[in-house]
């Protein structure tokens, strides 16, 4: 089925989500090098890559990540790492770049929606209208009585 012996091992040991052979080959090149110029060799990138692809699909927290894509720790500071270092923006930029380049974008069809947007937590559940504001017990306390009747008087 399977000409190189690699792609037997790799496909044996992916999982439902992981990055396919194809993906990632379109990726690998655009990542940064797998051993640094300095410092220890980088934890296997596209073992990292398929650990985040599982957070971001499921929605976990980073502690359930599953052991096989290594340490939880490991991969949410690759993650971090890299968002902070604008690797992520420079990916996305690249493999939009290859696809149009490639006629694979019909950017008559694609298109962003920028309407929906987070509002912060506190901008929920707020009342709508003008309210008008309620008098409070200290106000009236130096006030008229609104009610006709006052004490009475004992009849002699």
């Amino acid at each position: 089925m399977f000409a190189n012996p690699v792609h037997i091992i790799i496909r044996m040991s992916m999982n439902r989500g992981d990055l396919t052979q194809t993906q990632w080959e379109r990726l690998q090149p655009l990542l940064p090098p797998q051993k640094p110029k300095t410092g220890r060799p980088a934890v296997d990138h596209r073992r990292i890559l398929n650990g985040i692809l599982w957070i971001l699909r499921t929605g976990a927290p980073w502690r359930d990540l599953p052991e096989r894509y290594g340490p939880w720790r490991t991969v949410a500071s690759r993650f971090y790492r890299w968002q902070r270092a604008g690797i992520w923006a420079q990916l996305f930029s690249a493999v939009q770049a290859q696809a149009d380049a490639q006629g694979q974008l019909n950017w008559d069809l694609h298109d962003l929606d920028g309407t929906i947007i987070r509002a912060h937590q506190h901008a929920a559940g707020a009342k709508k209208g003008t309210q008008s504001p309620k008098p409070s017990a200290g106000a009236g306390a130096g006030s008229v009585p609104k009610s006709t009747c006052g004490p009475k008087e004992a009849a002699s």
